[in-house]
């Protein structure tokens, strides 16, 4: 009997960005689903997936999760994987690349080819991937990205990655517990190690289904509940000295400053348990 393939959401956002739950909540989405590997990928920080990592560690959890983190670069956002220290935003998607690298991490830019400033754009991937130095060529494309913005240009993303020899990825970019898993890439074996292997010998394939604009919508709603909640919580903290502030999603992460403390007493990080989206954001 043939094993079945691992599965894997590589770009998911946390409160600690502009994500709406926590990381519990996430990572019981992602067993619900039957993922075997997430990647936590907030903007600009790796904090809430350092945390998420030590946590199903701590746990003995069947998942494993990537350190990884959406960078804001120049040329769009870029996806950085297997990471330990935070890149540094605004600079070239070159640059970006080679940063990543120097980690020993992988580089994969998120919903590309979309005529916008937040994705990376076919003649500067095209520049890079002709770079005699390999330092600066992505490792991935994220082929498959199931909101709105994605929806008009998958076809031609997977045909780009085709083309030039890039690993194919899908991912969820979800921003609320209900969606991890709505896209996601299937990879000989199961584990982290094995998704790493796979990526660089292009073994990986996408898939998934798109939202549609009720799904998105509500995550939109969502995220403006999250904001007016943690700008009251930071003006308390401050008011009141109470050494808390707006929180992370994860244990520790309402602290000032946050930090990853399984000990802490008080709220629960993430607020509430998956619930149900509505069903254009969730995966058949």
């Amino acid at each position: 009997m043939t094993e079945r393939l691992g599965r894997a959401d590589l770009h998911i956002h946390t409160l600690a960005s502009d994500g709406t739950s926590g990381i519990e909540d996430i990572l019981a989405q992602a067993m619900i689903v039957g993922l075997d590997v997430v990647a936590i990928t907030d903007h600009e920080r790796i904090d809430a997936a350092v945390a998420a990592r030590a946590f199903v560690r701590s746990r003995n959890m069947p998942i494993e999760v990537i350190v990884g983190e959406e960078v804001t670069t120049r040329g769009g956002h870029l996806l950085a994987l297997f990471i330990e220290e935070p890149i540094k935003p605004l600079r070239s998607l070159r640059w970006s690349i080679a940063a990543i690298h120097d980690q020993g991490g992988l580089a994969i830019p998120a919903h590309p080819l979309v005529p916008y400033p937040l994705c990376a754009q076919g003649f500067a991937l095209r520049r890079l991937i002709a770079d005699p130095d390999p330092a600066v060529h992505p490792d991935a494309l994220e082929t498959f990205n199931p909101t709105a913005l994605g929806r008009p240009w998958h076809g031609r993303v997977v045909r780009f990655a085709a083309k030039y020899g890039l690993a194919a990825v899908g991912s969820s970019d979800a921003h609320a517990a209900a969606a991890v898993g709505s896209g996601h890439t299937s990879f000989p074996g199961r584990t982290a190690d094995d998704l790493r292997t796979a990526i660089i010998e292009r073994q990986t394939h996408w898939h998934g289904e798109f939202h549609g604009s009720r799904g998105q919508l509500w995550t939109f709603a969502r995220q403006l509940r999250k904001y007016g909640r943690d700008a009251r919580d930071e003006v308390r903290g401050r008011l009141l000295r109470t050494g808390t502030g707006r929180d992370h999603g994860y244990p520790g992460g309402h602290l000032r400053p946050p930090r990853y403390d399984e000990s802490v007493e008080g709220r629960r990080s993430g607020h509430a348990r998956p619930a149900a989206a509505p069903t254009e954001d969730r995966a058949s």
